[in-house]
């Protein structure tokens, strides 16, 4: 069962999710088996990492944290834009990141792309460092504090700082 269906809640999502988009009938139905079926394959040969969750009260308090910080970057952005005097001064910011985590990445990635006025441009991974892009960049180091303390140090605490070496592989040091 498991070789048919290796992710089933991704199954059970896929499917739900192509039925509401799509509509449901009985074509629809069978289509949607199909895809949601071949993407369960598809993540198999990605290989996903097992990530292993250590605190949900600090998840909780970082999607606060999120969804406050995108209420305040809406309005600072509008009233940036509307403003006809404000002058922008965007820039890029590199920040060293201790986060190594695949999984905490990817979800630093959504939410520095989620939050209005920033954008994840690039990782190097074998320095460790993030670089962002900000609408209107005055201090680097805020933008460097602010990263690592507001999200960065939760992400750690969630998922720990490295990714979680495979069976059978050691993380060389």
């Amino acid at each position: 069962m498991r070789r048919l269906l290796p992710y089933p809640l991704l199954f059970v999502a896929l499917l739900i999710f192509w039925l509401l988009l799509n509509g449901f009938s009985r074509g629809q139905f069978l289509i949607g088996l199909v895809v949601s079926l071949v993407a369960g394959w598809i993540m198999t040969a990605l290989e996903p990492e097992k990530n292993h969750l250590r605190s949900m009260p600090t998840m909780l308090a970082l999607l606060w944290e999120v969804v406050v910080d995108i209420i305040r970057s809406n309005i600072a952005v509008a009233r940036l834009v509307l403003s006809p005097r404000k002058t922008r001064t965007p820039g890029f910011v590199t920040i060293p990141l201790d986060l190594e985590n695949k999984g905490g990445l990817a979800i630093l990635s959504c939410i520095i792309t989620a939050t209005p006025g920033t954008a994840w441009v690039d990782y190097n991974a074998a320095r460790h460092e993030l670089t962002i892009h900000v609408l209107d960049l005055e201090e680097e180091q805020y933008w460097r504090d602010s990263i690592k303390s507001r999200y960065e140090k939760p992400l750690i605490a969630i998922f720990g700082k490295a990714s979680s070496p495979e069976p059978g592989k050691e993380k060389s040091a």
